[in-house]
């Protein structure tokens, strides 16, 4: 029952984004129009209009999930499904404006924690959905990387007025190019007899570094 008054409320609230953005008569606004009790509606949003904001980001990660799991991605390259599932992820993202406003609101520097950590929870969801089995330090230098990608696609879809987003999914592919171009960097330094030397103490260090164990321990995570 709780879930389906949430999905009201983010659905109402929506109607009132464009205009006054994730703010606190945006959120009243919603909580007349979906004729819920002020009460209940600030018991299951206590930060209002931010907590609904997260709310539908984390609605678009469930949707990109859910789409990657009903596509055949064995015929393609890594590199291409990670390119699928962050445009899936931004195609999941039906109101522009709403990303817009919710890229102001968790600019500001007492939401920038919030911003962050669903960042973080987007690339963790596209890695888990594609399968990674990483539990050392890569399992952070991936999600790492891929929030860093992500969230550069994003502000230009947010200013791309080319047909079909062509332009956004071009710049798209240019970045994953330049990480995969990284990639092969470090392993050419690592087969290098010299350079893996000069790393061989931090590499070291890096070795005893794991993944959390716990979902929970996951920054972003809704499990």
């Amino acid at each position: 029952m709780s879930d389906a008054i949430k999905d009201r409320l983010l659905d109402a609230t929506l109607m009132h984004v464009a205009f006054d953005g994730w703010s606190e008569t945006s959120f009243r606004a919603a909580v007349q129009d979906a004729e819920v009790d002020p009460v209940v509606a600030r018991a299951l949003f206590p930060r209002g209009a931010l907590d609904l904001a997260i709310a539908y980001h984390r609605r678009g990660d469930a949707l990109m999930v859910r789409r990657l799991a009903e596509t055949d991605l064995s015929g393609m390259r890594y590199r291409d499904k990670v390119a699928f599932a962050i445009r899936a992820r931004i195609e999941a993202a039906d109101d522009r404006e709403a990303v817009r406003r919710g890229t102001t609101l968790f600019a500001l520097p007492m939401h920038a924690a919030d911003g962050a950590k669903l960042i973080w929870g987007t690339a963790d969801a596209i890695w888990t959905a594609l399968g990674d089995t990483s539990r050392d330090v890569n399992w952070y230098t991936k999600r790492a990387t891929l929030s860093g990608v992500y969230s550069a696609t994003v502000l230009y879809w947010l200013g791309d007025d080319s047909l079909d987003h062509q332009a956004t999914w071009a710049f798209l592919d240019r970045r994953i190019d330049d990480v995969m171009r990284i990639e092969q960097a470090k392993a050419a330094a690592r087969g290098n007899r010299f350079l893996s030397g000069l790393m061989a103490g931090p590499n070291a260090i890096l070795s005893r570094i794991r993944a959390p164990e716990r979902p929970e321990d996951i920054p972003g995570s809704t499990r």
